[in-house]
């Protein structure tokens, strides 16, 4: 961890900010997991239109790191991805261990798409939440971290209306 902090990887003002409404969202999880579902049912549920490029892969093992490496290389490097959120639910400090491995925490720092990392549950704190853009405290708040509430965009343009509206009719009385 001081290794990677002295090298900055961990510094705020690499950190990119997430677009506002991403034409895609990358979302690299376990097999069938329940962090899937999480950040799929929220997502949609707050932005109906959200897009997902999702890649399935282990989240735990000897093969978690590589496979999740190969995985958010590839999101990366597609233009359509604007944002990538890696989740796993919680576990025991052994099956998180992948998300704190020198070679992913080097992976998410050096991702030019914005990396959202809800691994864990809150207490949970893997490295790679230091080197990512935005930590998610779970998978389900990845989700509303990603994308808007389209009834509260709804609710805005209501009132953005309805004060030029009024700033109109003043005018014009």
């Amino acid at each position: 961890r001081r290794m990677l902090e002295t090298e900055g990887l961990f510094a705020p003002q690499r950190k990119s900010r997430l677009p506002f409404l991403p034409r895609v969202v990358g979302l690299v999880c376990g097999r069938g997991s329940a962090a899937e579902a999480d950040v799929l049912e929220n997502a949609r549920r707050r932005w109906p239109a959200v897009r997902f490029r999702v890649l399935e892969v282990a989240v735990q093992g000897p093969s978690a790191v590589v496979q999740v490496v190969d995985a958010l290389r590839t999101l990366d490097r597609d233009p359509e991805v604007d944002v990538v959120v890696l989740a796993r639910g919680g576990g025991s400090v052994e099956d998180l261990l992948p998300f704190s491995d020198e070679a992913l925490v080097r992976a998410v720092a050096a991702s030019r798409t914005p990396v959202v990392s809800a691994i864990g549950h809150e207490t949970d704190t893997p490295l790679i939440d230091l080197a990512a853009d935005v930590r998610a405290s779970t998978p389900t708040d990845a989700a509303k971290r990603v994308v808007p509430d389209v009834e509260e965009e709804h609710r805005g343009v209501a009132r953005a209306r309805s004060r030029l509206h009024s700033s109109f009719r003043h005018r014009l009385d």
